[in-house]
């Protein structure tokens, strides 16, 4: 059953440029059921029973109740083709409806609610939005959320990112964990490229080395959630829808600094300082508490590498993360080393440092620095240049010499 509230969400994320796949995997419904309320429109369902009346297949309710009595999980074509060797001529359609009134209920066992021990567990997820910023009109942009949340205490911590790749991501665990004043013991992800590489033969989970060295330098250690089982990590799931509904929508936004800001504002004073729907306590007073279970910032923060080769523009840039980066004119070799720290960018040419920049925030943002853009030497500099060392001896052609000759040969016959 699909209440109100979960149809308005459907609407509201086809609304955001979501396609049906992902709006069915965030609502947790089937592609068919996203697509008929989304044709359907912003209506409330009705359920009730069928309206009274005999069916063609009462003749067969008893073949079919005792076939499905010893062999629940028959599938409604098999039963279809024994029905048509019975005599039964009517469709495949009429007879799956049958099915819905005599089939036997699956008994599902209740859910069990997974809790974790102040600092012993965190959640880690993306989500996809779609805005459009007041300084770009008529630009419609994703951005995804990256968000952390601690499994005891829900106190929830996010940051808005242009792109959900390696460096970003290991920015925001970094900044996440300063939020917090310390780090769990595990961060649970989900298959999240940037986390999970896969599985060896021994179905051993691999985590990509980057990210485990930064939870291994503040103490903590990854765990992934089993292949489609999102319910594992619901701690950080759940709140997207809230997120969704109690902050993003009807409101306005600048630029992504604007956002996140806005965001921030949103996390401290609204999601924070509510009493949680299911710990019934005040999540900034849990947090409070479960504080003191964390393991302790380290004394030294984070400062990881990440190297590759990059390729010098015709105008003196070299692009990183999808922004650029100037270097000094006097840089000989068109391709240099980039060094990605988490806080800056560093480029190097043959082993030497020729340039340093704060990590720039978004896309399609330039970073020229003023001395690697050095004014061309004046006139008179030029000249100067041209002269020749002492003791040099410039380079004459072979008239002026000829000519030289002619002049002293006619001074000595001038003299005799």
């Amino acid at each position: 059953m699909v209440d109100l509230g979960i149809i308005v969400m459907i609407h509201d994320l086809k609304k955001q440029g979501l396609s049906i796949s992902s709006i069915a995997q965030k609502a947790g419904l089937d592609r068919k059921t996203v697509r008929k309320y989304l044709n359907r429109g912003l209506e409330a369902p009705v359920y009730g029973p069928r309206a009274s009346g005999k069916w063609a297949l009462d003749e067969y309710r008893g073949y079919l109740v005792e076939r499905l009595e010893r062999f629940p999980g028959l599938s409604a074509s098999r039963l279809h083709r024994e029905l048509k060797e019975l005599g039964f001529q009517g469709a495949y359609s009429t007879l799956t409806e049958y099915l819905r009134l005599i089939r036997p209920a699956p008994v599902r066992p209740f859910e069990r609610r997974f809790e974790t021990k102040p600092g012993e567990q965190a959640q880690v997820d993306f989500a996809e939005f779609t805005v459009e910023f007041t300084d770009e009109p008529g630009v419609r942009r994703k951005v995804w959320l990256f968000s952390y949340v601690l499994g005891n205490s829900r106190f929830l911590w996010g940051r808005y990112c242009v792109n959900q790749q390696l460096d970003t991501v290991l920015r925001c665990h970094i900044a996440a964990f300063e939020a917090c004043g310390g780090a769990c013991s595990t961060v649970l992800y989900d298959r999240m490229k940037t986390a999970v590489l896969g599985e060896d033969e021994a179905g051993v989970v691999k985590f990509n080395p980057s990210l485990v060295a930064l939870l291994d330098h503040y103490g903590a250690q990854p765990r992934a959630c089993k292949p489609y089982r999102a319910k594992t990590k619901g701690k950080v799931e759940r709140p997207f829808r809230y997120i969704r509904q109690d902050f993003f929508l009807g409101r306005t936004f600048k630029n992504l600094e604007d956002l996140n800001a806005q965001f921030t504002w949103w996390c401290e004073r609204q999601a924070n300082a509510r009493v949680h729907a299911t710990t019934n306590r005040v999540v900034q007073e849990a947090f409070e508490e479960e504080r003191l279970s964390l393991i302790d910032l380290p004394a030294l923060p984070y400062n990881t590498v990440l190297t590759v080769e990059r390729r010098i523009t015709k105008d003196g840039v070299v692009s990183v993360g999808g922004n650029l980066y100037s270097v000094p004119q006097t840089a000989k070799r068109r391709t240099v080393e980039v060094q990605h720290h988490p806080q800056e960018i560093r480029i190097y040419e043959n082993g030497e440092l020729i340039a340093c920049h704060p990590v720039l925030e978004g896309k399609n943002q330039r970073r020229v620095d003023p001395l690697h853009r050095k004014a061309p030497p004046k006139a008179k500099e030029r000249q100067s240049k041209t002269k020749l060392p002492q003791g040099a001896v410039p380079q004459r052609s072979l008239a002026f010499y000829e000519a030289a000759g002619e002049r002293m040969a006619n001074q000595i016959g001038g003299l005799s």
